[in-house]
């Protein structure tokens, strides 16, 4: 015996599909997107503990290059807190076309080699 289906299901799938994926293609793209900034994230960290060390050892005018070199368009803060030298590094990377700020901070010993 032939079984057919009903002619009111034909296409569901398909409909459902269409409904179904941008919903599935906006969340890989937010997750590419958030893998980005965790990377961004990961450099200005590096680059904020590097520039930490060069203020420190009395080499200021390097430091702002050694953070643009590490993320383009990123911003640098020094302060001096006794014998510490902090370095805040910022930038705003893009994730989906959304501008998110993320911040790295690193201190190091004045005089430390």
């Amino acid at each position: 015996m032939i079984r057919l289906l009903p002619r009111g299901d034909r296409g569901s799938a398909s409909a459902e599909f269409a409904v179904a994926l941008p919903a599935v293609v906006a969340v890989a793209v937010l997750a590419v997107g958030a893998v980005g900034v965790a990377g961004t994230q990961v450099r200005l960290q590096d680059a904020a503990a590097d520039a930490a060390r060069l203020v420190a050892r009395g080499e200021p005018e390097r430091a702002p290059g050694v953070v643009a070199a590490a993320v383009a368009g990123a911003d640098l803060r020094v302060s001096e807190d006794g014998d510490l030298v902090c370095v805040t590094a910022s930038a705003d990377p893009s994730v989906a076309g959304l501008r998110v700020a993320i911040s790295a901070t690193s201190c190091a010993l004045a005089g430390g080699l």
